[in-house]
């Protein structure tokens, strides 16, 4: 399979804004899941969002302020983050999966993702 890139990771002040781009050349929307989990020195790595043939689903902790998007044609991901907080700084990556490895509720599950970008970091602060 091909690359995952990341980019769009930053620093940005509190109630700030960011858009991640994930570039996935070689991962259809129709046959991938696709999706952003970040991680914090010490903690899990957790998911945020993804996104599987156009239905989106969000982390409780990011609902109402990250949206994720995909251009169908380009197979590029977005992770538009708004009224960031210092808690979402974390290091962000993008993964995919094909989609029979995720059933409802699976789809956070890094382990349940085959590929990976590197990650992007992304810095929150007052």
């Amino acid at each position: 399979q091909g690359q995952l890139v990341a980019s769009g990771g930053g620093s940005v002040q509190i109630g700030g804004s960011l858009r991640l781009a994930c570039a996935a050349s070689a991962y259809s929307h129709s046959t991938f899941v696709k999706g952003w989990f970040r991680e914090i020195p010490g903690k899990d790595r957790e998911g945020v969002a993804n996104i599987d043939r156009g239905v989106t689903r969000f982390a409780d902790s990011v609902k109402g302020r990250f949206t994720i998007s995909q251009d169908k044609i380009k197979r590029i991901m977005y992770l538009q983050m708004n009224s960031l907080t210092a808690e979402d700084t974390a290091i962000y990556y993008c993964a995919a999966t094909p989609v029979p490895n995720c059933s409802s509720g699976a789809r956070f599950a890094p382990t349940n993702y085959n590929f990976w970008g590197h990650g992007t970091q992304v810095t929150v602060s007052s």
